[in-house]
């Protein structure tokens, strides 16, 4: 046995050492080593073998196998570097041209204008906060003034996530509103804060809705605050992306983590008399917003009596859409070369 695989052996490695190109170099490896190959029919022949010879057979084998393997990679190597020679020795080869030039990507547009908007409200003295994606119920409904009971948990279609032995109720938050909680019972007040990130809806994905969005919450504690300073900030988050000044209204709007809560339009900036945009109406419905809840300054262990404040809700998704004049929201996380190259 010993002295049929040394001499397999030797013909393959000088099969090998003589192949002139990686094709020649495969054929031998599979001939070797392929599924019905040398080595694959001596390992087929090792159960009839008389019990004190299949070890030894088993190992000749392997040493076969390993062998012709490194012997086709040294040779692959050294045929490598002879096509490498043979083109710097062409005619026409300059050793000082440049190199190809590397692909260099681009910043997602929803990574572009959330920097954007990090820089703008950092300007302004708001820090950037994160929570976790995986919430739990506690802050993503209870501690915003949403119990079991209510209705409004209806409306946004949660990702409920099973927790074996837990008590908690994990979820993927349907907002970013719980890091508004989240704050208060870390930070001491006064203080001014965005919580940019990913939240998910078991929503119909159309080109209007996905499971997966961004938003960006906004929270401002401090005394005395009032709807006007709601409103000059939101006006100065509008200048700053649209670089001129937007007119802004405010409708009366139901949220439970508010009180008064509002929906506040922009002027259209993109008309004067209606497009496809803003519907025809000259104005576009951008985000809720309002002033703090006591239940939720009590749930983040705020006196509301001493404290109050203001928060908004801005859907980052929808104001990259009108930003770039993208009308397909899964565009956004389609991983599409074609669209993200664009930017």
């Amino acid at each position: 046995m010993t002295q049929g695989i040394d001499a397999r052996l030797e013909d393959a490695q000088t099969r090998i050492a003589s192949a002139a190109s990686t094709e020649d170099l495969r054929a031998i490896e599979r001939e070797f080593t392929g599924k019905d190959g040398v080595v694959a029919s001596m390992l087929a022949a090792i159960p009839t073998l008389p019990p004190e010879e299949r070890r030894d057979a088993g190992q000749s084998a392997n040493r076969l196998k390993t062998a012709v393997l490194e012997a086709v990679a040294t040779r692959e190597a050294e045929l490598a570097d002879a096509a490498l020679d043979a083109e710097r020795e062409a005619d026409g080869f300059d050793s000082t041209l440049p190199p190809p030039r590397l692909h260099r990507g681009t910043l997602h547009p929803v990574t572009r204008v959330t920097r954007e908007l990090e820089d703008l409200f950092t300007s302004m003295g708001y820090r950037v906060l994160d929570g976790p994606e995986v919430e739990l119920d506690e802050y993503n409904f209870e501690k915003l003034n949403i119990p079991a009971d209510h209705p409004a948990r209806d409306t946004q279609d949660t990702f409920y996530c099973d927790s074996p032995g837990s008590k908690a109720t994990l979820l993927l938050r349907t907002h970013t509103s719980p890091v508004q909680v989240r704050a208060m019972e870390r930070l001491e007040p006064p203080f001014r804060a965005i919580v940019p990130g990913k939240v998910f809806r078991q929503e119909t994905t159309d080109a209007s809705h996905e499971h997966t969005f961004h938003q960006m919450e906004g929270l401002v504690i401090d005394k005395d605050v009032s709807v006007g300073h709601l409103i000059g900030a939101m006006k100065t988050l509008l200048r700053g992306i649209f670089k001129k000044d937007i007119e802004v209204r405010l409708r009366p709007g139901y949220f439970p983590f508010v009180e008064p809560g509002f929906e506040l339009d922009a002027r259209c900036p993109f008309c004067e008399d209606g497009c496809s945009v803003c519907k025809q109406t000259t104005w576009i419905e951008l985000l809720p917003c309002g002033l703090v809840h006591p239940n939720v300054l009590e749930a983040g262990g705020l006196d509301p009596e001493e404290w109050g404040g203001f928060a908004f809700g801005l859907g980052l998704s929808r104001l990259v859409m009108l930003r770039y004049g993208i009308d397909d929201v899964r565009h956004l996380l389609g991983g599409d070369m074609r669209f993200l190259s664009q930017f």
